[in-house]
């Protein structure tokens, strides 16, 4: 399994913990609150025993969705400040599930770069952001090289790391007898209102990833057809 995978199925069980209905209601009390909260704080705005209060919020932090601290509910420290108290907060990580995969604070990011280089600068936005697409395809294509440490030996080889990195990216390549086709768009959502956009940012990222693997880059051409991304590999 590779790592996106194994992304997306621990966000998924960490969202699946939130099905308990009394577990829910526990997150969405500590997420609504200005401060971390006890158990005891948290078992009285549900309105369950302070046991099951523990039980449930240990889950929640256990799965990833909130995370603790001790500190004492007074505030005040040395003696007769009373005990600490185990308190909660939301995690300060983002969990996201979708599928199938969508980049889509990627593509933000990306597009945030081309406008703050185009304010700066004066040149076009959609110009830079395919060149900050390009760059950003590149630099995760050179990272896979470095990761299998070494430089593919042929043109094959070179596709199917492009294809590895294409799919931790939610590409979902499919061979189809001596093309790659990309089965899923990442940005989807964006090339259903701006298809030339995302369909042109695309083909930079993913032409920067071939470019990457030189000498034997893969091939990358804008073929956009039903039901998949718009672009298709072949070996160099």
């Amino acid at each position: 399994m590779d790592s996106s995978q194994d992304s997306l199925r621990r966000d998924a069980a960490r969202i699946g913990a939130l099905a308990d209905p009394v577990r829910h209601q526990l997150y969405q009390f500590v997420c609504s609150q200005p401060a971390p909260v006890s158990r005891d704080q948290a078992a009285d705005a549900v309105g369950i025993p302070r046991h099951q209060a523990k039980f449930h919020l240990d889950r929640l932090e256990a799965e990833g969705l909130l995370e603790s601290d001790y500190a004492r509910l007074t505030g005040r420290s040395g003696p007769g400040a009373g005990r600490t108290s185990k308190l909660y907060r939301r995690a300060r990580r983002n969990i996201a599930v979708s599928l199938p995969q969508r980049e889509y604070e990627l593509a933000g990011r990306l597009m945030a770069a081309a406008i703050a280089q185009s304010a700066s600068t004066g040149a076009p936005v959609v110009e830079l952001l395919n060149q900050t697409a390009h760059d950003y395809g590149r630099g995760i294509g050179a990272a896979a090289v470095t990761a299998g440490q070494q430089r593919p030996a042929d043109g094959d080889s070179a596709l199917e790391l492009a294809v590895g990195v294409l799919s931790e990216h939610g590409y979902e390549p499919r061979h189809v007898d001596a093309e790659v086709y990309l089965a899923n768009c990442p940005f989807y959502g964006l090339a259903q209102e701006r298809t030339e956009l995302a369909c042109n940012m695309n083909h930079a990222l993913i032409t920067g990833v071939a470019e990457a693997l030189a000498p034997y880059s893969p091939r990358a051409r804008l073929d956009p057809g039903p039901a998949r991304c718009c672009v298709v590999l072949t070996a160099g």
